[in-house]
Formats: C-alpha cells, sequence, structure tokens
C-alpha cells in the first residue's frame, strides 16, 4: 500500500507541482491549502508524512508543526518544511516548531523525493520494537586532547560505514556537554540524550532509542548529544550503557564521538567499544596526551590490537615528524589525515562532510579507505551482493596499491 503524503501550500502552483511530483513516484498524494486545512485532513486521513509550507495564511507552517506536535496522535508524523526563507535563523525556527527537515525554494524533484524516503524509512524504523541482534561494531573515536579532529574523524567515518556497506551505521555523540554531532550533519536538535535523562535504564528498550536518532541523506543516523549542559547532569551511566547495547544489537557499525577525558561517561563508551581510534595532532601536548590515553589503556587492560592511532594534520607547517612521534610512543602510526582546510572548514560550517560532499576527492577517498579498514573483518573478506559504489572505488584502490608494492 502506497505512503500517504500531505502537501500543504496556499500557492496553487507550487502545490500542484509538489504533488505531480509525488504521484509520479507513486506515492497517494493529499492536498491542502493552508495549515487549519491540514490540522483536519491529517485527523481524517492519517497521512504518514507531511510537506509544509511556511507563508500560509490563517495558520502558517510554523504553527501547524507545533500544534500537530503537542498531539500524541499526530506526534510522530514525520514533517519536511518547504519555504522560500532559508536563513539560519528560519531553520532554527522551524526545528524548534517541531520539523524533522527544512527544504528551501526553489527546490529539485528529486532531493525531494529523497528526503520523503529518508523520513519515512526513519519513521518505519521508529514503528519496529523488536529487532534481529546484529553485534554491530562500536568504534569510538578518542583523544584526551581538544582541537585534535575528533568530531570530524568520528563524523566522516560514520557516513563512510554507511555508504560503504549500504547498512545504517549510528554516529553516537557521547560529549554530553556542547557535543556537536548534529551541526556536523546539520540536522536539528529535536532528539537528544536528554529524552532519556529521567528514564531508568531497565525502562530502556530499543522503541525507545529508536525515537532518539535522527536521520541524515547518508543513511547515518545519529544521536545527538543535550542542547543545554545541564540536561545531561541527569543521564546515568547505566542509561548510557544500556542505550549503547541496544544500539549495537540493532546496526552493525556504531561510531562513538567521544569527549576529551576519562569521565564516568567516557569510560562507559570505551568498555564497550570493538575498537578506538586515538587521535593525535603533530605536536607536544597531543603527542603526550596520547602516552597518556595508552598508558591507561594498559591499567584498564584494554587489548592493544584494540588501538589504532591517527595522526590528523590540523596545522600547516612545523609538525613533529611521523617517525619522531612513532619512536617516542613506541607504536606505529596506523592513519593519517592531511592538512586540508580547504575540506574541513566548509563541511563544519555547512554540515556536509566531505566523504559525502565530494566521495571522488582525495579526502574522501581517505575516509572511504579509513571506513574499509575499521570494518568488520567478514565485511572486508566478502564481496557485498549488491557492491556500492563506494566499496568499488575502495577495492580499485587496494588493487591499485597491492600492483604498486609488487
Amino acid at each position: 500500500m502506497p505512503e500517504k503524503i500531505l502537501v500543504v501550500d496556499d500557492d496553487p502552483v507550487n502545490l500542484k507541482m509538489a504533488a505531480s511530483v509525488l504521484a509520479k513516484e507513486g506515492f497517494a498524494v493529499l492536498t491542502a491549502e493552508n495549515g487549519l486545512l491540514a490540522l483536519s485532513a491529517v485527523q481524517d486521513s492519517k497521512p504518514d508524512l507531511i510537506v509544509l509550507d511556511v507563508m500560509m495564511p490563517e495558520l502558517n507552517g510554523y504553527e501547524a508543526a507545533t500544534k500537530l506536535r503537542k498531539d500524541p496522535e499526530t506526534a510522530n508524523i514525520p514533517i519536511i518544511l518547504l519555504t522560500a526563507l532559508d536563513s539560519i535563523e528560519e531553520k532554527i525556527k522551524g526545528f524548534e516548531a517541531g520539523a524533522d527537515d527544512y527544504m528551501a525554494k526553489p527546490f529539485q524533484p528529486e532531493e525531494l523525493v529523497a528526503r520523503i524516503q529518508v523520513q519515512l524509512k526513519h519513521a518505519q524504523r521508529q514503528k519496529v520494537s523488536s529487532k534481529v541482534s546484529r553485534n554491530g561494531k562500536v568504534i569510538g573515536v578518542y583523544s584526551l586532547r581538544g582541537g585534535t579532529g575528533v568530531s570530524s574523524i568520528a563524523t566522516n567515518l560514520a557516513v563512510g560505514l554507511c555508504q560503504l556497506w549500504g547498512e545504517e551505521s549510528v554516529l553516537v555523540d557521547m560529549a554530553m556537554v556542547a557535543g556537536q554531532s548534529a551541526l556536523m550533519l546539520n540536522l536539528p536538535l529535536r532528539n537528544t540524550w536528554a529524552d532519556i535523562a529521567e528514564t531508568p535504564a531497565e525502562e530502556i528498550d530499543g522503541e525507545l532509542v529508536s525515537k532518539l536518532l535522527r536521520p541524515h541523506p547518508s543513511g547515518v543516523q545519529v544521536l545527538a548529544a543535550p542542547s543545554r549542559p545541564e540536561q545531561s547532569e541527569l543521564l546515568q551511566p547505566a542509561s548510557i550503557r544500556r542505550v549503547l547495547e541496544l544500539l549495537r544489537d540493532s546496526h552493525e557499525y556504531i561510531v562513538l564521538d567521544l569527549p576529551h577525558d576519562l569521565s564516568e561517561t567516557t569510560l562507559t563508551g570505551l568498555d564497550l567499544v570493538d575498537q578506538v581510534l586515538l587521535v593525535m595532532a603533530p605536536e607536544l601536548a597531543s603527542v603526550r596526551a596520547v602516552s597518556l590515553a595508552l598508558d591507561t589503556f594498559s591499567i584498564l587492560e584494554y587489548p592493544p590490537e584494540m588501538v589504532r592511532l591517527l595522526l590528523n594534520w590540523t596545522f600547516e607547517r612545523q609538525g613533529l615528524a611521523q617517525k619522531d612521534i612513532e619512536t617516542s610512543l613506541r607504536r606505529r602510526i596506523d592513519l593519517v589525515i592531511p592538512y586540508a582546510p580547504q575540506h574541513f572548514i566548509p563541511a563544519i560550517n555547512l554540515g556536509v562532510p566531505p566523504v559525502f560532499d565530494d566521495p571522488l576527492s582525495d579526502i574522501g577517498a581517505l575516509f572511504e579507505d579509513m571506513a574499509f579498514a575499521v570494518s568488520k573483518e567478514a565485511h572486508q573478506k566478502a564481496k557485498p551482493k549488491d557492491p556500492s559504489a563506494a566499496w568499488e572505488r575502495v577495492v580499485k584502490r587496494l588493487q591499485q596499491r597491492r600492483k604498486t608494492h609488487a
């Protein structure tokens, strides 16, 4: 049975155009000319998703979205706002009203369809109360020193894993105070860790956890940090552990964006990881922080093979030589990210990671290769039934390297 989409717009031309595009894609399309009629249509037809214009008479899109979110019967229907108002302030206003996504006019029909499909897939996932255990791989990205690019690396890695295997990966922001994972993907803070702050661990189940996740067009699901620092104070380690265990049971890959400390929250995450990428910049304080982290891991009896060292060139010149760092740490550096401000700075400002925006670039290729390197061994050894474009690119590069070193 086709999904029902309610399109709401007071402009008859725009209304007809959007309805036509969606009907051609096989959706059952309903229409309404203003916010008040939209509320009535929602009650009568219970659509699977609403495409809602903002600037309308009688009841605008923000007001309509707010009313829908307050009604328990309509609170979980995905809403995509469609408007010519595309400033940051307007987007924030839309997300605060309860929108799941925000598209600016004029739009490309393909993009509207793609965004609708992402939201419908996420909504369907929320309805599933029980899932088959997948024994997912948990990967932590970590540094005791801030400013080493942990969040950028974690974001690109999660997207890269998703694009590589066609399996949903989850990006979990463990930096409960001022974490920025959602910002890195330009996602609203509609749902965050704060939503379970007062929920006992034993009452947290898969259905509840699925409601915390926000979907990104890449297929990555994001569990965002609380929007205000004080919201994190009520979160209990037992609840955090329960959420991570449930995510591991329901997804192939879980990437943790870990805080720059050894707090109970951080150790809860580290205790569950299968692999940790320990990140450093080529400067003395950063190398010292890695040394301290390695010592701590040894005390905690984490196996050495669980840790991979990652050198991120966050500045252009006068950094410590890789060979000198390896000599100091008595460990080989496994992965190196070159200095590339032309990719990372716009990516942060726009919320578009380079592995998603430009996978054919050198940086995009690097993160695809990194994702393959940390993937499950079973995935690495077997060709997927339906190989992704990312997988084809990675395998081609691996074959080229083998020929070069033969």
